[in-house]
């Protein structure tokens, strides 16, 4: 499979839609407005409508928060013990030797989000569509509609690689260390805490810099932008390849858009603070910070 460092385009993916060891999937979730005093940011609704109105064809879907997230916390999106995502993935047909393609409607970050998550369990055989099902659709390439026919059961094993994911404490720790940034993808106004924030108190973690994963994308096409723009916007806010990079959003999703991108640049030392502003905004201990 052609990709580079983990991205494929539109026309790669029609070169070998056919073929019969690619493992295709819809990986999009919304998240909607919750009721007033219902003491959640947001309504995780899993994009099972919208596949089976128009999806690639052959693709299968993914439900993020349904099958592949921790649910026994109420943070969203956590990640789940290894046996889970095992039978998870396996369910779906993704074996040792997989092609893996992701891509998400509207906003990849549901795509990089599994890219992340196979990364750190040692599967290497991914890439995310540049541009989603919607450069897909505005190609004129092949779609379906109706449910996903899936594809048949397949033994996944994990191989979990250690510093994928830290938590609060590591953040903590990691303020006082030179060699490390810490990277927020939310976008300036929740950066800067001038908008409140639906996590709980405005602001971000303190000492960290502002790249938003929108920033990284072609606002029209929903592509990533060119590997030597993001490099250069990496760079005005400090981050390099010598440092340790800690990510992260609201809950953990965003973020993974980053981290794709500095991965594709050839950074190595990349981590996600898994329950982000979700935990932090919340938690009256930890320190934080505006302006």
């Amino acid at each position: 499979m052609a990709t580079r460092d983990g991205l494929i385009i539109t026309t790669e993916l029609a070169d070998i839609l056919h073929q019969p060891d690619l493992r295709l999937f819809d990986c999009t979730t919304y998240l909607e407005p919750a009721p007033e005093g219902s003491g959640v940011p947001y309504i995780v609704v899993p994009g099972r409508e919208t596949f089976e109105a128009d999806h690639i064809a052959g693709a299968d879907f993914l439900d993020l928060q349904g099958e592949f997230s921790d649910s026994n916390t109420e943070l969203r999106f956590m990640m789940p013990d290894v046996a889970q995502l095992e039978s998870a993935f396996g369910r779906h047909g993704i074996g040792p030797d997989g092609r893996v393609v992701l891509y998400s409607q509207g906003n990849p970050m549901w795509a990089t989000r599994f890219w992340w998550m196979l990364k750190s369990l040692g599967f290497d055989g991914a890439a995310v569509l540049d541009g989603g099902l919607d450069k897909w659709k505005a190609e004129g390439r092949p779609l379906e509609t109706g449910p996903a026919k899936g594809y048949p059961p397949a033994t996944f094993a994990a191989k979990p690689r250690t510093g994928f994911f830290v938590g609060k404490d590591d953040v903590l720790a990691a303020r006082a260390d030179p060699r490390t940034v810490t990277v927020n993808a939310l976008g300036p106004q929740f950066h800067q805490g001038l908008e409140p924030s639906r996590y709980g108190r405005s602001g971000r973690i303190p000492g960290s810099v502002n790249m938003p994963a929108a920033a990284l994308l072609d606002p029209v096409a929903k592509t990533f932008v060119p590997p030597v723009e993001a490099e250069a916007k990496f760079a005005s806010q400090g981050i390099s390849k010598d440092k340790r990079v800690i990510a992260y959003c609201g809950g953990g999703i965003s973020a993974t858009i980053d981290l794709f991108q500095l991965h594709r640049l050839g950074y190595e030392n990349l981590t996600l603070y898994d329950a982000s502003m979700g935990e932090w905004a919340k938690d009256e201990t930890l320190p934080i910070e505006r302006g």
